[in-house]
């Protein structure tokens, strides 16, 4: 199977200033396509460390994909210290790349300087993917077997998120076609609502009983749920995909209650599929949510068709007055309470004339907890023609944790009365 590595270059991934997002989307790319990822790495912005550490990861893996250090200031010098471990001899001015860059910053206005342009500038010994998303050109070296003791590649890209991932199927088309891949399978389902401990157990004998070239990864989300992930190497890919789907029947057997998707999905989605394959709508009341669950739903293209609107009632005067929560119910029993997000939830079910409509109130944290209600405390509404009903939850995290559990939480509610009224 080809190896490999992807290595992110900048100081400000290393001190913690920015978040890198682009190994994980660049590592399911080359995952998709029978490329196995063995390491991810940061490298300083140091001349020989970048030189070092890539050549180490060339050495062991035929592909390293590498992001980061590319721009037009005196502080990225990944350029320099890529022509040095290429022993490229001299410079090329690619027109291709230099076209864009004139492109680009003219049609933002801005005036075209000698550091934007020498970013068109790169190595001898290198081949250019141009960068149709920003001024940095892709760059492709390819070493011979005798360098590292094998065929090797490295590509070096951008940091920026939206050019790196925009210009990632470019990379793979080269990957493609310079590399015999191995055939993979990967077949995704997505649960929600039973621990990864719990999941592990409910289908451990299913596991257990798995031929020894199919592999399963649980991965855990906070929002999405825990993915369940089955894969096979190598092999026919026609043959292996039944074999999965054979495996899959005995899967649902087991954990059914908990599946909402057989293909790698979110709640939100699959919220928004079933309601526009019904022709159904829904709304939102959100307060310790904040906005969020709308959020997800309006996140989805087209979610136009089904949703109709959402009210984040924070405070207490809102629920009363735009919601037509009873002040009795406040003053005696809490906004965190079932009578009142259930009021809440038929509030603005009424207020939108949808179909569907869910509310929350609790308490995300740190603060606002009394001895009966604790953080992480949650109350649910859903509503619908069949009737309005309430569920409650204790989610021991921090604030934005308990946030994303709220929200998530409540599509999946939404999910499950959506089925019950319209499959069942």
């Amino acid at each position: 199977m080809i190896n490999a590595s992807i290595c992110t270059i900048g100081d400000e991934i290393l001190i913690g200033q920015i978040v890198d997002t682009n190994s994980s989307e660049i590592s399911k790319a080359l995952g998709a396509i029978g490329v196995r990822t063995t390491r991810m790495l940061s490298i300083g912005d140091d001349h020989q460390t970048i030189i070092d550490s890539l050549a180490g990861e060339l050495s062991r893996n035929e592909i390293v994909v590498a992001t980061g250090g590319l721009g037009p200031t005196k502080d990225d010098i990944t350029k320099q210290a890529l022509a040095e471990l290429s022993c490229s001899k001299g410079w090329y001015e690619h027109p291709g790349q230099l076209a864009k860059v004139h492109e680009i910053l003219s049609s933002r206005g801005l005036e075209v300087l000698e550091n934007n342009k020498a970013q068109a500038l790169v190595p001898d010994k290198c081949e250019v993917i141009v960068n149709q998303r920003g001024t940095a050109p892709i760059m492709v070296f390819r070493f011979p077997e005798e360098r590292f003791g094998h065929k090797a590649v490295l590509y070096s890209m951008p940091g920026v998120p939206y050019e790196t991932i925009g210009m990632l199927p470019e990379v793979i088309k080269d990957i493609k076609n310079n590399f015999t891949l191995d055939n993979i399978n990967h077949r995704t389902l997505m649960t929600y609502g039973i621990a990864e401990s719990a999941l592990a157990k409910l289908i451990e004998p299913w596991e257990d009983a798995l031929p020894e070239d199919m592999h399963l990864a649980y991965l855990p989300n906070t929002v999405t749920g825990v993915r369940l992930r089955l894969s096979v190497y190598g092999g026919d890919p026609a043959q292996n995909e039944k074999r999965i789907d054979e495996q899959i029947i005995g899967l649902k057997k087991l954990a059914s209650d908990y599946i909402y998707s057989d293909k790698d999905d979110s709640l939100q989605n699959t919220v928004g599929e079933l309601l526009r394959k019904h022709g159904k709508t829904m709304s939102c009341a959100e307060s310790c949510t904040g906005g969020l669950i709308s959020e997800l739903i309006v996140s989805i293209p087209g979610s136009s068709d089904y949703h109709l609107g959402s009210v984040t009632s924070y405070a207490n005067s809102v629920k009363i007055n735009v919601l037509g929560v009873p002040s009795e119910i406040i003053d005696s029993v809490g906004a965190v309470s079932a009578e009142c997000v259930e009021k809440m939830a038929e509030g603005v079910r009424k207020l939108t004339g949808s179909d569907y409509s869910v509310a929350t109130s609790g308490i995300a944290g740190p603060g606002g907890a009394t001895p009966d209600k604790p953080c992480g405390l949650v109350w649910i509404g859903v509503s619908s023609a069949r009737g309005t009903h309430s569920h409650k939850f204790i989610y021991k995290n921090d604030r934005k944790r308990n946030m994303e559990r709220f929200a998530a939480t409540a599509l999946n509610l939404l999910r499950l009365e959506i089925l019950e009224s319209e499959e069942k």
